[in-house]
């Protein structure tokens, strides 16, 4: 059906815009950014990132969106 094609398509891109929301502030390179200036910045933007995308596509997972 053509609903279902709509469905998948907006649960991935759902999907792909976390990462690329969150890449896209922490890219901006601002200096008053604790996480910019602790060790453990970046693997906690790249943490964080995976966890929502996860977090998203178990959810659209169990709506049956995908």
């Amino acid at each position: 059906m053509e609903g279902d094609d709509f469905k998948k398509i907006s649960s991935w891109a759902a999907i792909l815009f976390a990462p690329t929301l969150v890449g896209t502030i922490y890219g901006m390179n601002f200096d008053n950014m604790p996480e910019l200036h602790w060790a453990g910045g970046y693997p906690f933007a790249v943490v964080l990132m995976a966890v929502v995308c996860t977090s998203l596509y178990v959810v659209f997972k169990k709506k049956d969106w995908l």
